[in-house]
Parts: structure tokens; sequence; C-alpha cells
């Protein structure tokens, strides 16, 4: 049986493990699918004494006694791995070897009870491993997942063993039909979902991934972003309203750097950098990902920086929902018909100040501090596409005019 968990005893023979007698600690090693876990019996002998074949202790005034110690520990071994395989019940190493020395299990069994303990490792992480809004977002998900079972299972929580791929199906149920949510939401719930999964897999709580034949619905990423025209309209648009020249500065420097809002609001003079061209960069790691960026300073993002200096900050701070809230108004006042976001800004320096203007994708990927390529060409395809496109026609015209 594949699934059988086996015992034998070894002699630890390493330097680091023999005492200043030169006896050896007798560990034994239980062994589950190819994975191994080890753990001290407590007794040492000198490696002569110890008979590999037999693993038992020969020569030594209390072999009997050491002997028969280990052979109720292999008795006690065969009973659990009996009773597992009996009740079809699964066991980690780690759980098993607690059972057998008579350990307080600190395995954990069931899903909520894993997510809650990787939200704590999470929360002991922030600000060195992880941001504070990504321990809000596995927050966000773990209260949703509670509500999910609650509303789809009638109980409080599910057993981890008991998981299969149906569990996914539905919970992309219970959001798009009970939440309303958007089929690129939804994605992003699972995705953290599967993660948490992955952690239980990482720590022994689950021998093997529920979820591994699932794939995720595909979705059509739209890129939203203003073209060259709709771009310049907003730089030269004179608002009589201080709120919203301020929302449209800051827009605008971030139309031409694609810093995300994170970024943009803690951007500080320490971020402002002499580049290898002499001219000034802004150097600083990415939020999302911690990947490094070394963005130049566009001339027209030099102008805004410029516009504010002298004061606190150099942008002016703004909320994230306020700073989206004066964008619709912007955008209402202008004609514009798409949905401004402070995200559409990040959009548009890929796309229109960056793309448009055949600056290749990888340079792109890196200014984005995407963590990678592929997740540029993904977003960005299309608008490459729209662009070898255009080139065409023009190609065509002239060659027609030939």
């Amino acid at each position: 049986m594949t699934n059988e968990i086996k015992l034998i005893f070894v002699l630890m023979k390493y330097k680091t493990k023999t005492n200043s007698k030169g006896k050896a600690p007798i560990y034994g090693r239980v062994t589950k699918n190819n994975k191994r876990r080890h753990f001290s019996t407590g007794f040492f002998v000198l490696p002569s004494e110890w008979h590999t074949s037999s693993n038992s202790v020969i020569n030594n005034l209390l072999a009997e006694q050491i002997n028969n110690h280990l052979i109720a520990i292999k008795a006690k071994a065969m009973e659990l791995s009996l009773q597992h395989r009996l009740t079809e019940r699964e066991c980690t190493l780690d759980e098993f070897v607690n059972l057998l020395l008579g350990r307080k299990s600190q395995n954990l069994s069931t899903f909520l009870e894993v997510f809650k303990q990787h939200n704590i490792e999470v929360e002991a992480l922030v600000g060195k491993s992880y941001s504070p809004a990504t321990l809000v977002k596995f927050q966000g998900i773990y209260k949703q997942i509670e509500g999910f079972i609650r509303n789809t299972y009638q109980q409080e929580d599910v057993v981890l063993s008991t998981m299969k791929l149906k569990f996914l199906m539905d919970l992309e149920y219970y959001l798009l039909t009970e939440k309303d949510m958007k089929q690129i939401s939804i994605n992003k719930t699972i995705q953290r979902v599967r993660k948490i999964i992955k952690y239980a897999i990482a720590h022994e709580y689950m021998e093997k991934d529920p979820f591994l034949l699932y794939k995720p619905k595909a979705v059509n990423l739209d890129v939203v972003f203003l073209d060259n025209d709709e771009l310049s309209v907003v730089e030269k648009y004179d608002f009589e309203q201080d709120r919203l020249v301020k929302v449209r500065d800051c827009f605008v420097f971030c139309c031409y750097t694609g810093l995300a809002y994170n970024e943009m609001d803690s951007l500080s003079i320490e971020h402002i950098v002499k580049g290898y061209d002499g001219k000034d960069w802004i150097k600083m790691n990415r939020k999302k990902t911690g990947k490094p960026l070394m963005i130049p300073i566009l001339p027209t993002a030099q102008a805004i920086l410029d516009k504010y200096a002298g004061s606190d900050r150099l942008l002016p701070k703004l909320s994230n929902q306020k700073f989206n809230k004066n964008l619709k108004e912007i955008g209402e006042i202008l004609g514009i018909k798409k949905k401004l976001s402070h995200h559409v800004a990040r959009k548009t320096f890929a796309s229109t100040v960056l793309l448009y203007n055949d600056v290749p994708m990888e340079i792109v990927s890196e200014l984005l501090g995407h963590s990678s390529i592929k997740i540029t060409q993904k977003h960005y395809g299309k608008v490459v596409n729209k662009k070898v496109g255009q080139q065409m026609d023009e190609l065509s015209k002239r060659l027609d005019k030939e």
C-alpha cells in the first residue's frame, strides 16, 4: 500500500549528534509515500553496539531494556498504522509521530482553522514579507468563505480530508449568484483559496491538492486607458475647483510614471535618485510584488513635481476613494465615456505612453514592476496587436500611393 506508514530505527552517527562519550542517538524513522520524519528515542549507544540488520542493540548492559522499548514503539506504530488504514483517514507524518510519542497533536484538520493560522502568520510578517493590504485581502476572503460554508453546507467549517473539487465549483456558484461578483473577482478569490490549500499541504495538514484539476474560467481582459487625445484633454483643461486640479495632476503624473495608488501615495524625496543618464529617476519597491522599480521621470511628470515643490509632500495627499470619486467627476466634465479610476493611469502609461511609442514589451514589463513578462503580455497583447494593425494600415496606404 502506498499509504502505509513504516517505521525503522537508525543510529545517527553524525558528529553533530554524537555526545562527548562517543555515543550516538537512536532515532525512529517513519516513512510514507517516500516522505520521512525522524524522532529521538532518548537512547544513546556506541556505534559498535548497534546491529544495523536487526535494528537492535547488542553488547550493552542495557541492551534488553532498550530493545524492549524499541519493540514497544514498533508495536504501537503498527497499531496506529492499521487504525488509519481501516478508517481510511488521512494522517500526516507529524501527526503520526505525535500520536506515537503521546504528544498533544498540533495538527489542524479543518479549512478555516488552517486559513486562520495562515492569516496569523501573515499578520506577523506585515511590513516584512507582506503589506497591510495583503492581510486585509486575506481577512476579507476568510469572511467570504465562512459565509459560503454556512450558506451552502449549513455547517461551521469543512474537514480538510473531505474537500473535493466540488468545493470550488460550489464556491464559484455561490459568489456568482449570492454575491453577484464578476468572474475576474471570483477568480481572484479562488486563487487565494487555493493558496491556503497549498499552505496546508506544505505544513502537511493534508496530503494532496483536491483542486489540482480546477481550471479558472477565462476572462476577456479589456485594458481601459486614455488615448493621446483624451490624455491631452485631461492635461490641458483648466478646472476651477482646487480638488479637481490636484486629482488631475496626480492622475497625469501616474500616466507618465505608471505608479499604482500605493506607490504614488508613499512617494517621497528619498525615492528620487540620479540615473545612469544623470537625470532624475524614481527608485522604489513595488508594494504589490516587492519588485524593485526604476522609472525615468519624463518632462510632464517632472513639471508636476516642480509645481508642488516646497510643500510637505512631493504630491498632494488624497485617499483612494476620494481620488476615484473626483476622477469620475473629471470624466463627466470632459465627456470621457470610459470609467476613470487611478488604475487607468497605470494602463495609460503602459499603452499610450510606452507601447504606442514603440517601447519594447520587456522594458514595459520592467517599468511596470511586473513579476513576469507573461503578465505584461497577457494584459497588453491586444494593445500591441492594435499598434501592429495601425502600422500595417499606414504601410498599405504608402504602398498604394507608390
